[in-house]
């Protein structure tokens, strides 16, 4: 029996007001608002897209004034996550439970973890990685992601403002001049053009990274961005990472774009 989302969402929401009762919360006001108290000071709202599940994610907003740009940070890779991992499906229960977690070890650990995070050394593994000289082109700003780090590979993401296919491979090369990027594993690409007679071009690159490109490309469509080329830079540590390297291409792909102000 075929499902559309209007039903599949509707059997989910059942599930969802079985599970968590008078917490889970419909809006009065704004249709498909949906909302549920994580914790003291942390509220989360979700609205329920048109596209849900079959062909996009819902859209979840974090009300959390307590918690740090990193935690939240990590929420919108573990939702990421989750999506990605169950693509046409359910993700808000696991979806909620996982943020539960988050906030709750944040809570329990906060001071913990803010120590470590100040003595891991990543801060200086990122300004090794961030490139100098000619980056500040004036015509292509070229804006650098944090890295994120797994089993000794290391993930990186670039996004630039595109208005041509000649500027992404004009970005692309004036990347690959430093060095380091140059010699690492795979420089995986995507980017969408929207042209102003509405054509739209898109194209991904995976550099070797069997099916990379294609979920890169898959993220810049469910967050709608538009006129950019996003590259994420692998330096492989010698250790494979499975499905995990996928994931961390996406997060250091968001990061990037998140720090240059596109989403």
């Amino acid at each position: 029996m075929n499902m559309n989302n209007n039903a599949l969402q509707a059997e989910e929401l059942v599930t969802l007001k079985s599970i968590y009762g008078s917490q889970w919360k419909e809006n009065d006001v704004v249709e498909n608002l949906y909302s549920i108290n994580i914790a003291k000071d942390v509220e989360l709202y979700i609205t329920l897209n048109s596209s849900y599940p079959l062909e996009g994610p819902p859209s979840y907003d974090l009300l959390a004034p307590i918690l740090t740009k990193n935690v939240k940070y990590i929420i919108n890779c573990a939702l990421d996550e989750i999506y990605f991992d169950n693509i046409g499906g359910p993700v808000l229960f696991q979806s909620i439970e996982r943020i539960k977690d988050i906030v709750q070890k944040e809570c329990k650990y906060k001071g913990k973890k803010d120590k470590n995070n100040n003595s891991n050394g990543k801060k200086k593994t990122d300004n090794k990685l961030k490139i100098t000289g000619k980056q500040s082109n004036v015509k292509y700003n070229i804006i650098h992601g944090e890295t994120i780090e797994d089993r000794k590979s290391i993930f990186q993401g670039h996004v630039c403002v595109v208005n041509s296919e000649e500027d992404v491979k004009n970005v692309i090369k004036l990347l690959l001049q430093n060095k380091k990027i140059s010699q690492a594993k795979h420089n995986i690409s995507a980017y969408r053009i929207t042209k102003p007679n509405g054509v739209l071009l898109q194209d991904c690159d995976d550099d070797g990274e069997n099916l990379a490109d294609g979920r890169l490309m898959h993220l810049l469509q469910i967050l709608n961005v538009m006129n950019v080329v996003v590259i994420v830079t692998r330096w492989y540590g010698g250790i494979h990472l499975g499905k995990d390297r996928f994931k961390h291409i996406n997060h250091a792909a968001r990061l990037a774009l998140q720090t240059g102000g596109f989403v």
